[in-house]
């Protein structure tokens, strides 16, 4: 349906007064609705020009009158432009109201979260994950019980959000919820986004969290050795299901392809290379990012093997939800007698660290396999291994005693 506005400018002839002047009124009509609004002008019966909506001549008195009456029509349009960026509902009682500032603008933080997640979920699957989805959904959880357990209210202005608000909502998350300091930063990060868009929209004069950087603290990240690949290539499993998460998980050590980005995988994401050898080629669903990945023989046998099912959904593996992956994937582990914590994100960081830079693929390849938009998040993956430093120092040395020689 189209949303129409028009906005005329009219005068009540039956409110003259003994000077023979008439109050001019602006007309706005949106949707076939009306309202009306006074100009606070007054002009002379003789002098309106009513197919110009405007005062007729060139005095002083008339220019500054039609100036004012462009700068009420600007102002209205200026309203429903800004109600149509926010997606709020319109109606021609919602416009005149904000024009007179009558409007109850007052925005809290979880009423806020409630419009994001509700125009976020309509966007799953376009310009977001069902998973960042869950987190905006599961910070406004955290959050609305930090605000009930804190301040025993049911919302919270996001006007009042100060730095105080934002240290209590951190160590709320570390202590009631007994939450680590990096997932905290993750959940106080998603508030940030929320914050800032009320900031943006004039609902608070001063960011809050303008001078406060997030800092995560540096871990190590998990990721299986080459014994520990071997051993979960060479187990043999009697359960179909068990023996199918394993091959989903290897090809993803061998692809580093994220869950999402190898359940979301086609055969028209596999193409020919420069090097006429198959390359996966897929924008990443987290990033938008290109990952351009050369295919390893361990991916291809398994792609071979799954080739041929019976594949209603055109899907290029039988990938169980990320859940049921991660459960299967501890069987595994006990199974193989890995005391790792087994998770299926562990394949990307397995893929970064021993099966290419632990190889002596430069990080840059690896970078660019991944999908980052930097090197600086690669360096977060890959983490040289003392096995690799070791090999590297001994032909450092091999050269320095052949040069000795001669």
């Amino acid at each position: 349906m189209q949303h129409l506005l028009s906005v005329l400018f009219y005068i009540k002839r039956n409110k003259i007064d003994k000077q023979g002047k008439v109050p001019i009124y602006m007309r706005v009509t949106y949707n076939g609705k009306r309202a009306e609004i006074s100009a606070m002008r007054k002009v002379d019966l003789t002098k309106w020009n009513s197919k110009g909506n405007m005062v007729r001549g060139y005095s002083s008195e008339a220019k500054i009158i039609n100036r004012n009456l462009d700068i009420m029509r600007n102002r209205v349009h200026e309203i429903h432009q800004k109600l149509l960026d926010r997606q709020d509902d319109i109606n021609v009682t919602v416009i005149k109201n904000v024009y007179l500032g009558n409007s109850n603008t007052q925005k809290s933080i979880l009423e806020m979260f409630d419009e994001h997640n509700t125009r976020m979920d309509r966007l799953v699957g376009k310009d977001y994950s069902f998973r960042t989805l869950q987190r905006y959904k599961t910070t406004k959880k955290h959050l609305a019980a930090f605000i009930s357990s804190y301040f025993k209210l049911k919302d919270y202005p996001v006007k009042d959000i100060d730095i105080k608000f934002i240290n209590s909502f951190i160590y709320y998350l570390k202590t009631e919820l007994n939450l680590s300091h990096n997932s905290a930063m993750k959940y106080l990060a998603y508030v940030k986004k929320i914050v800032r868009v009320a900031h943006a929209n004039g609902w608070i004069e001063k960011d809050p969290f303008y001078n406060l950087k997030l800092k995560r603290e540096v871990i190590d990240r998990e990721f299986l050795n080459k014994e520990e690949i071997i051993k979960i290539m060479e187990k043999q499993f009697d359960i179909p299901r068990i023996e199918q998460v394993r091959d989903i998980f290897l090809f993803s050590c061998y692809t580093g392809l994220a869950y999402v980005d190898v359940f979301n995988l086609t055969a028209d994401d596999i193409v020919k290379g420069i090097d006429g050898n198959q390359w996966i080629k897929v924008k990443r669903a987290k990033t938008k990012t290109l990952s351009s990945i050369p295919i390893l023989p361990v991916a291809e046998k398994i792609i071979e093997k799954y080739k041929n099912r019976d594949n209603p959904t055109g899907k290029l593996l039988p990938v169980y939800t990320n859940q049921r992956m991660n459960s299967y994937l501890k069987e595994i582990a006990d199974r193989c007698g890995i005391k790792k914590n087994l998770t299926f994100h562990m394949a990307r960081h397995t893929f970064a660290t021993t099966v290419t830079l632990t190889n002596g693929v430069p990080i840059e390849s690896v970078s660019k396999m991944l999908g980052h938009r930097s090197l600086k998040t690669t360096q977060h993956y890959a983490k040289i291994l003392d096995e690799k430093l070791s090999e590297d120092m001994n032909l450092l040395k091999a050269r320095i005693l052949a040069n000795d020689r001669e």
